[in-house]
């Protein structure tokens, strides 16, 4: 499964043109490599490529008008999937009043989005590359619309949690309809930046939620509801954006190949190729995501009720303290998805996870306004592996699934995390605190953020207290280990006429000519946004 660089032969290359490397790009694939042998590649190619990074405005001017339309779009839908997905992880103590619940009752409403997510990425992940990004993009945001409605007006725990179920579905077929958007017309150089720059939508979708939390949650008679109807508002300009752009180049031209013969049938084809080429990288890629998710959700889901319910944060220290975090994933996300680009994506993953881990004792223990400075950099770590992510499996994808490959595999990695923030919240209840009475109300409290914690007087350990650092410093092992051990593209044409795959569904072979031009379209034509149409 991987080759240093310099070991082909030119018929090699030839044979196997979608992996022919770019400067510094990652390792192809070989299909009769043993595992011993691929194995002892692991630590020869994950050493640094060190290749050329530009000024980021100078990778920045390299995408065309239409190039920057077609990420703003996503970007401003990735931000408002997130948005809409943390207006329950904010509200989770007033859901659990308003429903006569706990907290960890409320929680399955996260867990129910995570677990029915992967539904939703396989419908619309192949709707997607069947029939076009846009059309599916649309019905995506019209479902978001409906449902954050529909959430703010319900009346009972089993209508919160059958409406967040169905939300789940419309929410997992967005990611890799945006990445794929976003990335797969991107100029090569500039894609380690990109992706870390779209990835922050997440980021950015959180701090929104946090600062329109502030605003809407309990400021009327209405509670938590407003915030709820409010999500349900911008998906509209979304779809209205959405519907002024094409689509994709690099989508254009593969149905234009397609459209020579039968494209269902073609497309079906390009499915078994898919499914017997790479049926070990998909596996591969569900289990690495699964650790990616368990990372996020874990650092994440459940830190704004740790931080009011256990360390009695006001509602103005919590804005603040999630504020200063997600400025921080922000920061981390674009600055090591940029750095990708030079010490290659495999290696920047497990340096960002490594600073994770070291900085778990003070993000979950340290109960003041001192904790702000450990999720700056907690969050900067953990978003910065995840800055990669999008290009990483955009590379890795086959050519012809990258919206159903890159949902599914995200998705089916939130599925296998779908249980984290409930996870959390068990263990945590377990471990009481003394409960809080205010104006005759009693809140029950639990040490949602237990670390390892030594007793100075009898210098003995409480087993309790180390939970939280064993569950997230397992996630930080468990994503470094299966980083280190899996391929890296870094690279990697996008295009149909370097897709090796592509040319054995299609019975023909796919002319550089056609490639080369579409590139130039793709890269320097603005009006191709009305051509393309």
């Amino acid at each position: 499964m991987a080759h240093a660089k310099g070991d082909y032969s030119p018929d090699y290359n030839e044979k196997h043109r979608d992996d022919v490397h770019f400067a510094g790009a990652g390792e192809p694939v070989e299909d009769d490599m043993s595992w011993g042998k691929y194995l002892a590649t692991r630590i020869t190619t994950l050493k640094p490529p060190m290749d050329k990074v530009e000024n980021p405005l100078t990778l920045l001017r390299l995408l065309s008008t239409k190039q920057w339309l077609f990420f703003t779009c996503s970007f401003i839908a990735w931000t408002w999937d997130a948005f809409d997905f943390f207006t329950v992880s904010l509200t989770v103590t007033d859901l659990a009043k308003t429903f006569g619940k706990t907290n960890t009752q409320i929680s399955w409403g996260i867990t129910l989005v995570l677990m029915f997510r992967s539904v939703g990425a396989i419908t619309f992940g192949l709707a997607a590359d069947r029939w076009g990004r846009k059309w599916p993009f649309v019905v995506n945001n019209v479902l978001f619309i409906v449902l954050e409605l529909g959430t703010g007006f319900c009346q009972t725990y089993k209508q919160f949690l059958a409406v967040r179920a169905l939300f789940g579905v419309a929410m997992g077929g967005l990611y890799g309809n945006v990445a794929a958007t976003a990335l797969e017309d991107c100029p090569e150089r500039a894609r380690g930046l990109i992706s870390g720059m779209l990835q922050q939508g997440y980021a950015f979708g959180y701090l929104l939620a946090t600062a329109f939390a502030r605003g809407l949650v309990n400021t009327t008679s209405h509670g938590w509801r407003p915030l709820f109807w409010f999500g349900a508002g911008p998906p509209v300009l979304i779809i209205a954006f959405r519907l002024m752009l094409p689509e994709t180049d690099s989508y254009i031209e593969r149905q234009r190949v397609r459209a020579a013969g039968n494209a269902g049938a073609t497309f079906v084809k390009e499915g078994k190729v898919a499914l017997k080429r790479h049926w070990k990288l998909l596996i591969y890629m569900v289990l690495l995501m699964a650790g990616f998710n368990f990372m996020s959700h874990g650092s994440q889901d459940l830190y704004p009720t740790m931080l009011t319910n256990q360390y009695g944060f006001s509602a103005n220290a919590l804005t603040v303290t999630q504020v200063v975090a997600n400025l921080g994933a922000m920061t981390g996300g674009t600055v090591i998805g940029y750095l990708s680009q030079m010490f290659g994506r495999r290696f920047s993953i497990i340096s960002a996870c490594i600073l994770g881990g070291a900085l778990l004792y003070p993000y979950c223990f340290v109960g003041n306004e001192r904790v702000m400075a450990a999720a700056f950099f907690e969050q900067a770590a953990v978003q910065g592996a995840w800055g990669v992510i999008p290009i990483h499996l955009m590379e890795l994808s086959p050519g012809s699934f990258r919206t159903f490959v890159v949902g599914t595999s995200y998705q089916l990695g939130n599925l296998v995390s779908s249980a984290s923030s409930t996870i959390e919240a068990t263990i945590g209840e377990r471990f009481p605190l003394p409960p809080l009475v205010k104006e005759g109300k009693t809140t029950h409290r639990y040490a949602y953020g237990k670390v390892i914690v030594r007793d100075l007087k009898s210098q003995s350990v409480d087993t309790a207290n180390e939970i939280q650092a064993i569950f997230m410093g397992c996630v930080f092992a468990y994503v470094i280990v299966l980083t280190f051990l899996g391929p890296e593209y870094k690279g990697r044409s996008m295009g149909a006429a370097h897709d090796h795959d592509f040319e054995e569904a299609t019975g023909r072979q796919i002319e550089e000519t056609d490639h080369d031009g579409f590139e130039k379209r793709h890269d320097s034509d603005d009006d191709q946004i009305t051509k393309s149409r």
